[in-house]
């Protein structure tokens, strides 16, 4: 991390997907078109529920409640207790984000963090945990990295399961032992679980569930979305939820900072979050996708790894990761190499499933001629 000595602005990397430009070019060349599985935006429809909700919420003229209105506040944690089995979270104990990507970003700042505290996040991982850090002043330190924290001041520490790039769903047993261990440091835990309504070969779990935060949610925040189990990224329409006393922290920094949820956002996701039909049906699209895809990938001498959850596979030739980055172009396939998540995930390549069953297909096909 470097700073500019003008300003005190942090010197961020370069934004990762700006690097794929040539191997994109490349790959948009092939006589079928360009088939991109380099992201993880949502391809597939709105749900209609969302839509009506939306529209009859058109008319608000003033300005939303940071906080959410209550009907949100008690429908975010309904979800969270219904589906992940958060016992005695209150709808004050939750709060809606601008998707999550913002909160991620600035969480080390609206907890007050800065130079001198540590930030720890997954060895493998989504880029914007140690960006979030660096916009602080904080240092981030990779998971597998943690001798000689002992010393230092360890102010959050990063969960993602199921994990953005690789898929892995971290167990109870493994989540409550980060869990004891930021708690030993003193140290907020936020588990990222936005994917968790996308396990295929086991269950993902809440870090708000009884086993894994023994039975407390102090320093505990899970953070959800709606961009990926409803189709609702163009919204920006997240949530948090767990301590109390946490979330009325954040929220009146948030207040200050005019970090606020349109109202017919809130509407569309009180009318969401009660449904889960719309979920089981795009589970159904991207597990038909996935059926589809993984094998083409192993057939083309891919290996996958992880992969038990999430909307993303997690794929090796071992081979650098660019090499199989410029393989999956000349197929006209566009994919993200895995060294966007971290020094240890060279040699890896993050294929995404969210395309259209048609791209999806055509993938498929040229990757088992």
């Amino acid at each position: 991390m470097t700073t500019t000595p003008a300003t005190g602005i942090t010197a961020l990397p370069d934004f990762p997907w700006d690097s794929l430009a040539g191997a994109k070019e490349r790959a948009a060349a092939h006589p079928d078109g360009l088939v991109d599985l380099s992201v993880g935006t949502p391809v597939d429809p709105v749900p209609q529920a969302a839509q009506t909700a939306l529209a009859e919420a058109a008319n608000s003229p003033g300005y939303p409640l940071t906080s959410g209105t209550a009907d949100l506040q008690a429908a975010m944690a309904g979800y969270l207790t219904r589906r992940w089995g958060a016992e005695g979270l209150v709808p004050e104990a939750t709060m809606p984000v601008i998707g999550t990507k913002e909160f991620v970003a600035w969480l080390p700042t609206l907890l007050g963090l800065g130079p001198g505290d540590v930030v720890v996040v997954p060895t493998m991982a989504y880029p914007t945990y140690a960006v979030g850090a660096m916009i602080a002043g904080c240092t981030p330190i990779p998971a597998d990295d943690l001798d000689g924290l002992d010393d230092q001041r360890v102010g959050l520490v990063w969960l993602n399961s199921p994990s953005n790039p690789t898929g892995q769903i971290l167990g109870p047993d493994e989540l409550a032992r980060r869990v004891a261990w930021a708690r030993d440091h003193g140290a907020v835990v936020a588990s990222d679980e936005c994917y968790g309504e996308f396990g295929w070969d086991t269950e993902p779990v809440s870090v708000l569930r009884p086993d894994v935060c023994r039975g407390s949610h102090d320093q505990l925040l899970a953070v959800h979305s709606l961009s990926k189990r409803s189709n609702l990224a163009g919204y920006r329409a997240g949530f948090i939820g767990g301590d109390h006393e946490l979330v009325t922290r954040l929220l009146a920094v948030r207040k200050h900072a005019g970090m606020i949820v349109p109202r017919p956002v809130q509407q569309a996701m009180i009318t969401l979050l009660a449904d889960d039909d719309h979920v089981q049906q795009q589970r159904g699209r991207y597990l038909a996708r996935r059926e589809l895809l993984r094998p083409a990938l192993e057939r083309a001498g891919f290996r996958i790894e992880h992969s038990e959850g999430s909307l993303y596979l997690w794929a090796t030739r071992d081979e650098p990761g660019r090499a199989s980055i410029d393989f999956l172009a000349g197929h006209g396939i566009l994919a993200a190499p895995g060294d966007f998540y971290g020094a240890a995930a060279d040699g890896y390549v993050r294929v995404a499933l969210t395309a259209t069953d048609d791209r999806i297909a055509a993938a498929a096909t040229r990757l088992t001629q």
